[in-house]
């Protein structure tokens, strides 16, 4: 937190965005440089994951259903088209790279997706959310999170071993479950439940409240085979709806900053400066 301090005082008066800042702070008390260093990266890396998923969360607070309607029909059409066309482009540089055919598949995954946290940490310093390219962008986001779910079970098996078809096609009726199960328990019990917090006044208790909806339902999502940060948002997108999704952001957003700052501190650390030379 001290190194980020400082990496964000510098990036400030360099008129630089903060995440800059953040990720060389992390580049030197990162393993692979001299000086002070943080002597358990790993573990860092466990509370970035909160950050991501404490990001996205807010996100889907800020966001409501109604708004992502008007750009559904360009991110589910939209987004496999623009998948196919990056692992193909992808695909290219790695054989011309001299890549094996499917370590050229598996560069063209990587680069086919978006960093969700960087992107929309981005927008939303300048000011960006909300307009008509964002939400573009995050139903854009949404759907790549459950593409690449399926990219993820298919890929290992490409090259060698044999293709489980029966894995995948669980692994899609599960992730299905938890959907109808969400959508069931984010119209009925949720609304309940932030009611019923709200009635006794306790702003900690409302605080711990929407924390553990965010975390929680993003730890079923992970047990469902979907990402952990996509079921966090799809905590926030439903209590978006609800009567407390202000309050909610306002209890929620210091905790996020706080976590989001670890998270791209934690990507400095696994920098390795003499690799990337």
């Amino acid at each position: 937190i001290v190194a980020a301090l400082i990496g964000g005082l510098l990036a400030q008066l360099l008129r630089q965005p903060l995440i800059v800042g953040y990720i060389l702070a992390g580049v030197i008390v990162g393993p692979y440089t001299g000086g002070v260093t943080i002597s358990e990266p790993g573990e860092i890396a466990l509370l970035a994951e909160i950050g991501v998923a404490l990001l996205l969360f807010t996100l889907g607070i800020e966001f409501s259903l109604k708004e992502l309607k008007p750009v559904r029909r360009m991110a589910l059409f939209g987004t496999p088209i623009q998948m196919a066309l990056t692992i193909g482009f992808g695909y290219g540089v790695g054989q011309w790279l001299g890549l094996d055919w499917v370590a050229s598949l598996w560069f063209g995954a990587v680069i086919s997706t978006s960093n969700t946290m960087i992107v929309l940490k981005t927008l939303s310093v300048r000011g960006l959310m909300g307009t008509l390219s964002s939400r573009v962008m995050l139903g854009v986001f949404v759907v790549q999170d459950l593409c690449i779910m399926g990219i993820m079970l298919v890929l290992p098996h490409i090259g060698g071993g044999s293709f489980d078809i029966g894995a995948l096609l669980f692994a899609v009726v599960r992730a299905a479950l938890f959907l109808g199960v969400m959508l069931l328990i984010g119209t009925r019990v949720i609304p309940w439940l932030m009611r019923r917090i709200a009635r006794w006044e306790s702003r900690e208790l409302f605080l711990i409240t929407v924390t553990a909806l965010g975390l929680g339902v993003g730890y079923a999502a992970f047990l469902a085979g979907l990402s952990f940060a996509f079921g966090a948002f799809l905590a926030g997108l439903v209590i978006s709806e609800s009567d407390y999704n202000a309050q909610a952001l306002g209890e929620v957003i210091p905790l996020r900053d706080i976590f989001a700052m670890l998270f791209f501190v934690s990507v400095g650390m696994l920098l390795d400066p003499a690799f990337l030379l």
